[in-house]
């Protein structure tokens, strides 16, 4: 049976992993979040202490760093160097480092054979800022999925506050629009709409019609896949 590999790209607070991880386990698929594999490298980094924009320092530590991905009831966990960092990695802090090192070709080299090996194994809806154009472009269906600056800071800052970090609406935007300059200026894959992705724009709606709008947009893609 054939598999069928879905790319997911968007900017960051588009609800890409929510949304994702929801449709995957809909249609029996395996999700793989790119983007909390560069946070946990991030999140190393952090810990080192070394600035996220020292990249000879980032590169230097790469052999210390292994990124496993797990699954437990069907809910991925990431693991760094085999320690369970799923919750750690959600913070605005190791965000800020993960959007720096994702933009290190050697980072973005040391994970992207365990992103395509996931990939040629199974089913799988892969999220991020570069699989329809980098690490699956032969994607079967490819969504580039996106909303206002302003809904995707309100939906950010709603998340940050109900985990009981104290953040304000302003700063969390203004992460917003600094994250997005960088993922679209760096570089090495830079995000970007691939030519043959759909549009889904999940501005002013919330999670229920936006899961729908996903859900119904790759079903619809469907009879196209050969």
């Amino acid at each position: 049976m054939k598999h069928i590999n879905i790319a997911i790209d968007g900017p960051s607070g588009a609800g890409k992993s929510t949304l994702a991880r929801r449709t995957a386990q809909e249609l029996g698929y395996i999700y793989v979040d790119t983007g909390a594999m560069y946070r946990a490298i991030g999140l190393y980094v952090l810990r080192r202490g070394i600035a996220a924009d020292d990249k000879a320092a980032v590169v230097a530590c790469l052999p210390e760093i292994t990124v496993d991905i797990g699954y437990q009831d069907g809910v991925q966990r990431i693991f760094l160097n085999g320690e369970d960092v799923s919750g750690s990695i959600r913070t605005e802090e190791v965000s800020q480092y993960a959007s720096a090192v994702s933009a290190v070709p050697e980072v973005r080299a040391h994970l992207m054979g365990l992103q395509r090996s996931l990939a040629a194994r199974s089913s799988v809806i892969m999220d991020g800022r570069d699989i329809g154009t980098v690490i699956l472009p032969d994607a079967d269906i490819k969504i580039y999925l996106t909303a206002s600056e302003e809904d995707r800071a309100m939906r950010r800052f709603l998340e940050l506050r109900e985990k009981g970090q104290e953040v304000d609406y302003d700063s969390v935007l203004e992460n917003i629009r600094q994250r997005d300059w960088n993922d679209m200026h760096r570089d090495v894959a830079p995000l970007r709409q691939a030519e043959d992705a759909i549009v889904v724009d999940t501005s002013g709606i919330g999670l229920e019609e936006s899961a729908r709008l996903l859900r119904d947009t790759i079903e619809g893609m469907m009879p196209y896949v050969v």
